[in-house]
């Protein structure tokens, strides 16, 4: 949220004055915005402003809050994508692109769909293998200043995810080619406690990590991103390079690649492949919710639907199926057939008829609305 204030929010209407933001103000800062990020992270940020607005009407700054009051500025919505998932193919040729100490975080974005700062936070005792299962209890964060902390998962939510057999045999090839590396940081905010709670609730906890780098320290996903993952990309034929870029480094000017802006094949794209397996497997919703972390199934649903197999078409042919059985058809009661049937209500005329029936040519047929017609002509 930090980061997000001051690189957006600041700069685009810092020195506008509370008691002047109107509906023009929020429109010209909607239409700087959407320019500068993409529409989710703009409707992220607008809900940033909105809490803004939210507390100085609280502190009786504002009287109202500009984001609710002016109507007619809409709030930015990101338009509705659907989750992408990779195949075998590209997830094997990614893998195969990356240094062998890093192939095996491909394998834990996959096979247990986490997120990258729960693969980049994981503990090597986080791996139950008697049980079967990995404790997702934390996440490796950077605050807008680039300081490192520990943290709980996104929304606080810590969960078990079922270990597959063969990911535990690649956790423990991987643990004994690449041996954990001890980490401390802070809990929570990296920031310098003010008083004795803070103390306690920061208070620095040491983990043993399964990813680091080549010289034993912990991973920062911004140069992750950059020099070992876009490569990785570029190399399996996912993106492709749009230039390159110079930095200079003690006198020495090196070279690198700047590659095409591709979100939707990051590290996240793992966790959509990952429950994209689960679903078309026929696993449960509520399962796959609790093992991605989400708050409610109806996110799942939301963003996985078209993954599950034969969505709709099921309830569809249950359906066709009811209404193609046979039901039997009812006889009218007050219908000739019913005083067929019913020798109580038969008269004696018809007594008679039905007696001598060896001199009867009779005729049956079918009425519309279900209900049976006899002709009965004597010879």
């Amino acid at each position: 949220m930090r980061s997000r204030i001051w690189k957006h929010i600041i700069p685009l209407i810092g020195d506008v004055a509370l008691r002047d933001f109107d509906a023009s103000t929020l429109r010209t800062f909607k239409a700087e915005l959407l320019p500068r990020v993409e529409e989710s992270t703009a409707e992220v940020i607008w809900r940033h402003l909105k809490t803004i607005f939210g507390s100085a009407v609280d502190d009786w700054r504002l009287l109202k809050n500009p984001c609710t009051v002016n109507r007619s500025v809409k709030a930015p919505k990101p338009s509705e994508k659907k989750a992408k998932a990779w195949s075998r193919s590209t997830v094997e040729a990614v893998r195969s692109s990356l240094q062998e100490r890093y192939r095996f975080s491909v394998d834990l974005g996959l096979g247990l769909g986490l997120r990258q700062g729960e693969a980049f936070g994981l503990d090597e005792r986080d791996f139950d293998f008697s049980s079967q299962v990995v404790h997702v209890r934390r996440q490796l964060r950077w605050d807008s200043k680039g300081r490192p902390y520990f943290c709980l998962p996104k929304r606080g939510k810590t969960r078990d995810v079922p270990l597959p057999p063969e990911l535990a045999l690649r956790a423990q090839e991987h643990f004994q080619r690449f041996p954990s590396v001890k980490c401390t940081l802070p809990w929570r905010n990296p920031d310098f406690p003010a008083s004795a709670l803070e103390a306690r609730q920061r208070k620095p906890i040491t983990v043993r990590l399964v990813l680091s780098t080549s010289q034993g320290n912990r991973i920062y996903y911004r140069t992750w991103n950059e020099r070992t993952w876009q490569p990785a990309l570029a190399a399996a034929g996912v993106i492709r390079i749009a230039g390159e870029k110079l930095q200079q480094y003690s006198g020495r000017i090196r070279r690198y690649p700047v590659f095409e802006t591709s979100r939707e094949d990051m590290f996240h794209v793992l966790r959509h492949t990952y429950a994209s397996v689960q679903l078309e497997a026929g696993e449960s919703v509520v399962s796959v919710a609790t093992w991605l972390g989400h708050s409610t199934p109806k996110i799942t649903l939301d963003r996985y639907a078209h993954f599950m197999p034969g969505a709709g078409k099921r309830g569809l042919a249950a359906m066709d199926s009811w209404l193609a059985q046979d039901q039997e058809r009812k006889v009218p009661e007050m219908s000739l057939a019913a005083l067929l049937t019913s020798p109580s209500v038969v008269g004696s005329q018809l007594k008679r008829m039905i007696g001598s029936a060896e001199h009867l040519n009779v005729k049956y047929k079918e009425t519309a609305r279900g209900g049976l017609a006899v002709n009965i002509i004597e010879c």
